[in-house]
């Protein structure tokens, strides 16, 4: 997916919109590492910062952790709930 300099949407929401749609499609599986900082800026052509900030608004959302010295990985889902499944009793 290529990021839209026009879109009114924020860079770094761009990023952090592929990457969560990637973990979603089950791509990126629970503990898989995230493409790295240095992987994004050559990938979609933006500033660290950005990359930064993309991983940041995806960590404050759950959907990944990161690990001093080791990187960001995509952290466990919770299991859908039978409501959310429309398993209602």
């Amino acid at each position: 997916m290529e990021i839209d300099r026009f879109d009114p949407m924020p860079i770094y929401k761009q990023v952090a919109r592929v990457i969560r749609a990637r973990i979603e499609s089950g791509e990126l599986q629970p503990k898989d590492p995230i493409p790295s900082e240095s992987k994004m800026v050559a990938d979609y052509g933006i500033a660290r910062d950005t990359a930064r900030q993309a991983i940041a608004l995806l960590r404050s959302e759950g959907w990944v952790i990161t690990l001093p010295q080791r990187g960001t990985f995509v952290a466990k889902q919770p299991e859908a709930s039978a409501e959310d499944q429309g398993d209602q009793a």
